[in-house]
């Protein structure tokens, strides 16, 4: 408990900082590309959950995003649900995806498991193009609720990023901290010799793929209402993958904060880009980054740091 009550109280900060933010009148692209790098913040978590604590690379972040933004686009045409429904009810059902898929596919590792989790994502891109409840392959507009707070929704969703980001961080940090994330550490180090110990690898294994898919859900709920417009290339772009690899990997995938610090400056880094130069470079950063990173910093930014204390 000691422990706990200052990281919910810089989380609390965190909030109420972006809620201020939301109150100043600056440039509206500060929010847009503001709620791009807070979801990269959840989603690089929520990757680094399965794929840097366990070490079960996953390939099918896109699958998990574009069904918690898929299930906000029913949940809007069937009952009107309000936004925190919809982020709850993404949640769950990408963590329901999470816990049948790693049951399934857990029992695979390395190169094969990674392949399992990209067919995944092309499985269910091609089921939600044939779906055309929610659109199909020509895609579905949302109209925004009226009324937002702070008087413009993407301010409103801004903010709402944050709180979710906040959210998924602790919850990693908890887990990193706790007999979960020692038994996680060991699974990646030695499967086999963390069962031989005692450690019940299966069921941290599915433990992992349930929250990482849960917070993967959340942060594509927001989606259709802060793109107004949802089809499935966009719901299932690369980008969500190579990002949600390349941004642990830059910042550090053993620790909570290296996700953090990877899409804080590689998102901020593709959005200098978008604004100046072109949106196509994006994957040429992120590309030639995690080149570089991978030769000279392997074990990323809080790696290097490491090495230059101990010198």
């Amino acid at each position: 408990m000691a422990r706990t009550l200052p990281t919910l109280a810089i989380g609390l900060l965190v909030v109420a900082a972006g809620i201020v933010l939301a109150q100043l009148r600056v440039n509206p692209y500060l929010y847009f590309a503001g709620y791009v790098i807070l979801q990269y913040v959840v989603i690089a978590t929520a990757w680094n959950i399965l794929g840097g604590y366990g070490g079960y690379v996953n390939f099918g972040t896109p699958a998990f995003f574009a069904l918690g933004a898929y299930t906000a686009v029913f949940l809007i045409r069937a009952v009107h649900a309000p936004l925190p429904v919809l982020i709850v009810a993404g949640g769950l059902v990408s963590a329901l995806l999470g816990l049948g898929i790693g049951y399934l596919t857990l029992r695979l590792r390395g190169t094969f498991f990674s392949i399992a989790t990209l067919a995944l994502s092309v499985v269910l891109q091609t089921m939600i193009i044939n779906w055309e409840y929610v659109g199909g392959s020509r895609g579905i507009s949302v109209i925004r609720p009226s009324g937002p707070p702070f008087g413009n929704y993407v301010v409103f969703l801004f903010t709402v990023m944050v709180a979710l980001a906040v959210v998924s961080v602790t919850v990693a940090r908890f887990i990193e901290r706790s007999w979960i994330g020692r038994g996680l550490a060991a699974l990646r180090d030695n499967e086999e010799a963390a069962e031989c110990m005692g450690v019940p690898t299966l069921r941290l294994k599915l433990f992992a793929t349930t929250v990482s898919g849960f917070f993967l859900g959340v942060a594509g709920a927001p989606f259709p209402y802060y793109v107004t417009f949802v089809e499935p290339n966009s719901a299932f772009a690369l980008d969500y993958a190579v990002n949600a690899l390349a941004m642990p990997m830059i910042g550090g995938t053993t620790s909570w904060v290296g996700p953090v610090i990877g899409a804080v400056l590689l998102g901020t880094a593709q959005q200098l880009a978008t604004v100046t130069i072109s949106s196509e470079l994006n994957l040429f950063i992120v590309g030639v980054v995690l080149v570089a990173f991978v030769v000279l910093a392997p074990e990323g930014i809080l790696g290097l740091v490491r090495r230059l204390r101990g010198r």
